[in-house]
């Protein structure tokens, strides 16, 4: 075969491998702001997806079949079971792409479920559970679990006890993971909350500035644009804090 035969099949090959399997993967998980509830419309999704949230080859999906694909938005859409729209992992990945080129391909692992409460994260539940699971499968043929990224909170807002008991419980959620992991220093960028379902918001957020793990940081979303719902994030409000995760894990 002539050499251009040769580079073609080896070009191919790689790409191949690269859909396989990301080198770098990060857990999505949390509830619906992590989700994605951008462009939720009358209870639909207005299936717009802007410059920012693009597919790339690049970023891939670990799907609900524990099978990578191309990622694309919804990026929960298997894995919520309810009306997804954009969230702020594509925009993180994009971002990632664009201020790192030799990243590489870069593999996203959908775990958010909209109105959890971390209490249903904790330990043997089903949904730490799946997310440990869903995790190890996606690193079985190889790739580097570079990060989790984490924002959950708003549905312990209702009863001040739950918001009082937070920082406790995300403290052990996240010893759980990385020793469920077997890593000890992963990196984890949380999400400040800046809406909820009860009264006690600004208490939630005192109580998460107040968290002490190392190799943490935290991104605030204060700020940001909401839906008419006044809980969850616009395209736009996804967007920008997608890209604020991805400034938050390039200063690990």
């Amino acid at each position: 075969m002539n050499p251009i035969g040769w580079l073609t099949i080896l070009c191919c090959s790689t790409f191949v491998t690269c859909l396989d399997q990301p080198q770098n993967v990060f857990i999505l998980a949390g509830q619906s702001n992590m989700a994605g509830r951008g462009g939720l419309i009358n209870g639909a999704w207005d299936q717009k997806v802007p410059a920012e949230c693009q597919p790339s080859p690049k970023i891939l999906r670990f799907n609900g079949k524990l099978a990578w694909e191309e990622a694309h938005d919804p990026l929960h859409v298997d894995i919520d079971h309810k009306v997804s729209g954009i969230g702020p992992g594509m925009s993180f990945a994009n971002t990632l792409l664009a201020k790192d080129p030799t990243i590489g391909v870069i593999g996203l692992v959908p775990c958010a479920v909209g109105g959890t409460k971390i209490g249903e994260w904790e330990k043997g539940m089903k949904l730490y559970n799946d997310m440990i699971d869903r995790t190890k499968a996606s690193l079985k043929d190889g790739g580097a679990l570079r990060a989790l990224l984490w924002y959950q909170g708003e549905s312990d807002t209702k009863f001040l006890q739950d918001t009082e008991s937070y920082k406790a419980k995300f403290e052990k959620f996240i010893a759980d993971v990385r020793a469920d992991l077997q890593m000890p220093t992963l990196p984890v960028v949380q999400v400040l909350v800046t809406s909820g379902d009860g009264k006690f918001v600004e208490e939630m957020r005192a109580n998460q500035q107040a968290i002490k793990v190392a190799n943490l940081k935290q991104v605030d979303s204060k700020g940001l644009e909401l839906i008419f719902d006044n809980v969850h994030l616009s395209t736009v409000g996804a967007i920008k804090l997608g890209q604020m995760l991805a400034d938050a894990f390039l200063q690990f």
